[in-house]
């Protein structure tokens, strides 16, 4: 989406894993070998990849900082093993206006990893994107779960390679503020609210909120309306088979409202929040370790980066619980980026089987900040136990999954920074009492984007 983390991930094809919130956390050695591969180790050398000397590809992701680091550690290995020699270009926020515009001028990168399954498709139906090869699509399979398969897919047809998966379920806080506070983990929305509200009489503000990033607030409501309305009603409203203005989304706004329109609650209020980009709502958390402005911060895995970036160490100041239950079942939404060639060349397929392959996976997971849906990836390759176990409890989920609603929706509704759904949720946290108002307007952006 995970410093300058821009579109949702994130950024962004998503997941929801129902009633996993408690597995997540707690799962013990489940799938994959956790024995042979030790974090910091050499990577494993399971693909073949063919001799690329001489030959030049461009690679285009949202990631900057810290994740685009980590990336560059994954192509410099594809770089040793082939001869290849590749370039990467962040994207910015708008992955399908950056592509387009690179497409109109006949220069398009080599390939491009997509947050969006929205954006994949709509690459894929302009043909813009290309099918993955024989080979790619072979250690897809070898390496991925049928489910992972399928999001990658377009008419039948394998386009993508899912190489980076994010749990967007968690909530991080700091335990220093929970400790002063003699606050607890939650298991309940409620309990949740009562958490927070028990950290603010102690003198911090709850919940600090990247609202400059509005995909993170698209986060928000999916857990929310999710977990309150269930999958039936979720996965309507991803299709737009129901409308935006439906009682199910008045009651998660006003759910989400007890949250961000309660004075305390808000790390420097809902206006302070507007101006947080996402990396700057961790800082807030764990930047002083001892005295943060914030208790909490909600976002995915990838959060375990910015932990760092802050000083602060993960599973001692930093520690992390699922997104409590606000119906029936805790929610669990993950997104995930997808790798897609956008040229037809021996290159850009070879690129797109590595990142297929644990090899690659394995190189990312060690450096921290990332979860592999490759089922092959050990456990033991994540550097700490909160790492391993979100990992573990995404690959037990096999196929039972579904994508993060946003992330379904066409770009210009659920993917763009200033319009659609980022931005009526933006004004939604600036006057939480304006719950009809938002429904109209959200309905309003949908219906044009959805074209029904």
């Amino acid at each position: 989406m995970h410093v300058s983390l821009p579109a949702k991930r994130s950024t962004r094809a998503a997941v929801a894993l129902l009633a996993a919130g408690a597995l997540m956390l707690t799962a013990a050695g489940c799938g994959g070998d956790d024995g042979d591969t030790v974090s910091g180790g050499p990577p494993p050398n399971t693909v073949k990849l063919p001799n690329l000397k001489g030959q030049k590809l461009q690679v285009t992701a949202v990631w900057t900082g810290t994740e685009q680091e980590n990336f560059t550690k994954v192509l410099k290995e594809f770089e040793k093993r082939t001869g290849a020699k590749v370039s990467f270009v962040p994207s910015g926020d708008d992955m399908a206006g950056f592509v387009g515009s690179k497409i109109a001028g006949g220069a398009p990168p080599d390939v491009a990893m997509v947050g969006q399954v929205g954006v994949m498709r709509e690459f894929a139906q302009k043909g813009w994107a290309k099918p993955l090869d024989a080979a790619a699509e072979a250690e897809l399979t070898k390496n991925f779960a049928k489910g992972w398969q399928d999001l990658g897919s377009y008419q039948g047809k394998p386009y993508g390679v899912y190489f980076k998966a994010s749990n967007k379920s968690l909530l991080w806080y700091n335990t220093s503020a929970f400790d002063y506070a003699g606050a607890k983990v939650p298991k309940t929305w409620q309990e949740f609210l009562k958490q927070a509200q028990l950290i603010s009489d102690s003198g911090t503000d709850a919940v600090a909120i990247g609202g400059q990033d509005g995909w993170t607030l698209t986060d928000w409501f999916e857990n929310v309306y999710l977990s309150q309305a269930g999958p039936e009603k979720y996965d309507q409203l991803a299709q737009h088979k129901i409308k935006w203005t439906d009682p199910s989304v008045k009651k998660a706004l006003e759910t989400l409202a007890e949250l961000w329109g309660t004075k305390g609650l808000v790390a420097g209020g809902r206006g302070g929040a507007l101006q947080t980009a996402f990396p700057d709502s961790v800082t807030k958390a764990f930047g002083n370790k001892a005295e943060p402005d914030a208790g909490m911060v909600f976002e995915a895995d990838f959060v375990a980066a910015n932990v760092a970036d802050a000083g602060a160490e993960l599973d001692q100041d930093a520690k992390v619980f699922p997104f409590p239950a606000v119906g029936a079942d805790a929610p669990v939404v993950t997104g995930g980026d997808v790798g897609v060639a956008l040229k037809n060349s021996k290159a850009a397929q070879a690129l797109l089987t590595f990142l297929a392959s644990p090899d690659a996976g394995t190189i990312w997971a060690q450096s921290g900040g990332f979860i592999s849906a490759n089922k092959n990836v050990k456990f033991s390759a994540y550097p700490n136990a909160s790492m391993r176990k979100i990992a573990q409890a995404l690959i037990a989920a096999g196929n039972d999954f579904r994508f993060d609603m946003s992330d379904q929706a066409p770009a210009s509704f659920g993917g763009k920074p200033a319009q659609g759904e980022w931005k009526a949720l933006q004004d939604f946290l600036k006057n939480p009492r304006n719950v009809e108002g938002i429904q109209r307007q959200l309905e309003r952006d949908a219906a044009k984007a959805y074209k029904n």
